[in-house]
């Protein structure tokens, strides 16, 4: 049965960085939208968008096209605007999957629910930028984002990474409640993903807790960024969830 994927693009990323996965579900059959989100494309002012825009633009996208039946993936920053989004979307979902993503909790922003030496970094960078945008420090990405790529690559992909606005850090998000809507969501993580180290601050099980208690967690064997690195893999377990 062929199904239409929205996919939701984590920090600093942008809708190209979906294409092997978005090939691969394509090539299975279904219909499958990787936009550029507002901010978060070539060029983009960081200081001239708020989260909202980045729930807004979902819901314009999706009623524009007339899309039904539709599954949204958010990754990672990506679970903030799939949760704005989806209780107006509801009529119109099919499921709801959070890949290595944040599940937003009642006035929690990104920075309360990151390592407070993370959200200082944040803070720090974007203070610096000059106009309130983050990008990741190599380091810090090669390290526990895309650890199991070469660093050709490595390269490769964080010099096309764009600058993440900080407002999308700090404002927040109504939570959701998959039940209520009638819309099941599953949880996608890599065994790898050390985005978030494992413990207090990790993945799992705390953001899939938020969504229920029967929420079906799904790993593939990558790390945070495997659409560049095992997009076989992810692949796989987006369409299992």
């Amino acid at each position: 049965m062929a199904d239409t994927f929205v996919l939701i693009s984590g920090a600093c990323h942008s809708g190209w960085t979906w294409r092997l996965v978005a090939e691969r579900l394509r090539a299975a059959g279904h219909r499958v939208l990787a936009p550029d989100l507002p901010g978060l494309a070539d060029g983009d002012d960081p200081r001239e968008h708020s989260l909202a825009d980045v729930g807004d633009f979902i819901v314009d996208l999706v009623e524009r096209h007339d899309l039904r039946d539709v599954t949204l993936v958010g990754h990672s920053w990506g679970g903030y605007p799939l949760t704005a989004a989806a209780p107006r979307l509801a009529p119109r979902l099919r499921k709801l999957v959070y890949w290595s993503a944040f599940v937003p909790a009642e006035g929690q922003s990104l920075m309360d629910e990151v390592p407070p030496h993370y959200a200082e970094m944040f803070r720090q960078i974007a203070a610096a930028s000059g106009n309130d945008g983050i990008l990741f420090p190599y380091e810090v990405f090669t390290s526990a984002f895309m650890q199991d790529g070469e660093e050709s690559a490595q390269r490769l992909v964080h010099g096309l990474l764009v600058p993440q606005p900080l407002r999308y850090f700090t404002e927040t998000v109504t939570p959701v409640d998959p039940a209520a809507l009638g819309v099941p969501a599953s949880y996608v993580v890599g065994t790898e993903d050390l985005a978030l180290p494992p413990g207090e601050y990790g993945w799992t099980p705390r953001f899939p807790q938020r969504l229920g208690p029967d929420t079906p967690v799904i790993e593939y064997a990558g790390t945070h960024e495997a659409q560049f690195t095992r997009p076989e893999e992810l692949t796989a377990a987006l369409l299992k969830a």
